[in-house]
């Protein structure tokens, strides 16, 4: 696979000493045979873990907990449970999303029969678990009855869980080893929608609930699951100890990818945090940033990175660039980092920077295999925070991890921009606050996201991500260019759901 086009250009740019960022590109059309429609957006997150579309939300705590994680793997993408929580929560916002759906539960969480029902049920308000199906089990473990939605629906506070339960006897189960196909054809053939899982002993060893397990087995959903048939989701977190700690917890969660989240990834606690999580958790893949230079990126595939975050300053409540002085337009960086990682397996994510699906097409013709954003998700439903009225419109607040308020609220905000240690009186915020449009569920925003990336893969031609890379012919844009590119010399009096003017 070639990328002459995207090689001489960046090279013609380099020689001139410019570099740039998503309002200075654009892509020239090529000859095409593909329709949007026909299009695959399939690509890899990290070296191991592909996403159905490339678009990850950022680990923002005004962006990520397990609400906009849930939504975005039902959508085919990921969420990155942001590390302004203590390990604990946020390991319990992982397992959240991993309990969302299960082909097979591993580990499925039982009752004791000796329960009563009030203690199940604020077991279960305090968890804040959305499921109602739970096996029973005696005090060494082995599987004695199955409780359901109904039999909580019909059982007085007061009574015991054994009185309620539907005892083993009265159980259709099935032996350690069984696939997803043989469990759907046991529970279609007794018409059970549920299927524990048992050691010859009757130890409890695992669980499947039918309606997951079609859609494990089925072709067509947008779920991006593992291989159990969970839900995807990723948690942040920082350097050194403290994210040694953190990551043990969000690994017992089953969390299924480590981003160490900091704003300078070219350094040496995250090259060892890199070589401490890799060996102590090798099926865990690691991804790792933010750079924003090929050199940076290659430093961090030598040390074991799964993935690099390419975006230092980008982002539109970020402000390092004018803070510090550093950073590189992200366009520029994108493809260096990219270029750089060429024949190492490792992708690069386009974290930042990103104000529409045209910019996300960019990224992903330049190199990326996929993006990573806050603002874009932020004023989704499921994003943290309440929806206010603002001045007549729906609103909800927006920040950086780097401004005053996330550093002040906690001090993983603080440590991602190395004050840790300075009391808040003293820290240098790198990151604003502000508000963003209520938008509506993820599902209807990332539509639109979604559908302008395969509009962008057709008009090149290319029917994968891969493919628009190795065709992509980007040219500078003028100034004048950008704004005929956008609406002009008309008042808009209906706007659209995939473009608002700046």
């Amino acid at each position: 696979m070639t990328y002459a086009a995207l090689d001489l250009f960046f090279k013609k740019m380099d020689d001139n000493g410019i570099k740039l960022t998503y309002d200075d590109v654009r892509l020239h059309t090529t000859y095409s045979e593909i329709n949007p429609t026909e299009t695959d957006l399939t690509t890899r997150f990290s070296r191991r873990l592909r996403i159905k579309i490339p678009i990850a939300s950022s680990p923002m705590d005004t962006v990520t907990t397990s609400d906009m994680a849930i939504a975005m793997a039902e959508s085919g993408g990921i969420g990155i449970i942001h590390r302004g929580l203590s390990p604990e929560v946020q390991a319990r916002e992982v397992a959240r999303v991993k309990n969302r759906l299960n082909g097979r539960i591993q580990k499925p969480i039982a009752l004791q029969s000796s329960w009563t029902i009030s203690q199940v049920v604020a077991m279960r308000e305090a968890k804040q678990y959305a499921f109602h199906t739970f096996p029973v089990v005696d005090e060494t473990g082995k599987l004695v009855g199955l409780m359901t939605r109904n039999d909580f629906d019909f059982s007085d506070p007061s009574s015991t869980v054994s009185q309620m339960m539907t005892p083993l006897i009265d159980l259709t189960k099935a032996r350690v080893g069984i696939s997803h196909q043989s469990a759907r054809d046991l529970m279609k053939k007794y018409k059970k929608k549920t299927l524990p899982i048992v050691t010859e002993d009757d130890m409890l060893a695992g669980m499947y609930i039918y309606s997951d397990v079609e859609r494990v087995l089925s072709k067509k959903h947008a779920h991006n699951l593992d291989a159990t048939g969970q839900l995807v989701v990723g948690a942040a977190v920082g350097v050194g100890d403290g994210a040694l700690a953190r990551a043990e917890l969000c690994a017992d969660a089953k969390c299924d990818v480590f981003q160490i989240d900091t704003a300078h990834g070219d350094s040496g606690n995250v090259v060892s945090t890199i070589r401490e999580l890799k060996d102590r958790y090798p099926r865990i893949d690691v991804i790792a940033g933010n750079v924003s230079n090929g050199r940076s990126a290659k430093r961090l595939a030598d040390a074991g990175a799964d993935g690099v975050l390419v975006g230092q300053g980008p982002g539109s409540i970020c402000t390092t660039r004018v803070i510090a002085g550093i950073g590189v337009p992200q366009v520029s960086a994108v493809y260096d980092c990219a270029h750089a990682l060429r024949g190492t397996d490792v992708p690069v994510c386009a974290d930042g920077g990103i104000s529409n699906s045209g910019d996300m097409v960019i990224a992903l013709a330049v190199g990326a295999e996929s993006v990573m954003v806050g603002r874009l998700l932020a004023g989704a439903e499921e994003a943290p925070g309440e929806t206010r009225f603002f001045e007549g419109r729906l609103i909800k607040d927006y920040r950086g991890m780097g401004s005053l308020g996330a550093m002040r609220d906690n001090v993983a905000s603080r440590d991602k921009y190395g004050q840790g240690a300075l009391t808040i009186s003293k820290v240098v915020p790198e990151g604003i606050e502000g508000i963003v449009a209520f938008k509506g569920p993820v599902k209807d925003v990332l539509v639109q996201y979604v559908g302008g990336i395969k509009a962008g893969l057709g008009y090149n031609g290319a029917r994968t991500i891969k493919e628009l890379a190795a065709v992509a012919e980007p040219f500078r844009m003028s100034s004048a260019g950008l704004t005929e590119s956008h609406p002009h010399d008309v008042m808009i009096t209906a706007q659209a759901p995939n473009y608002h003017s700046r």
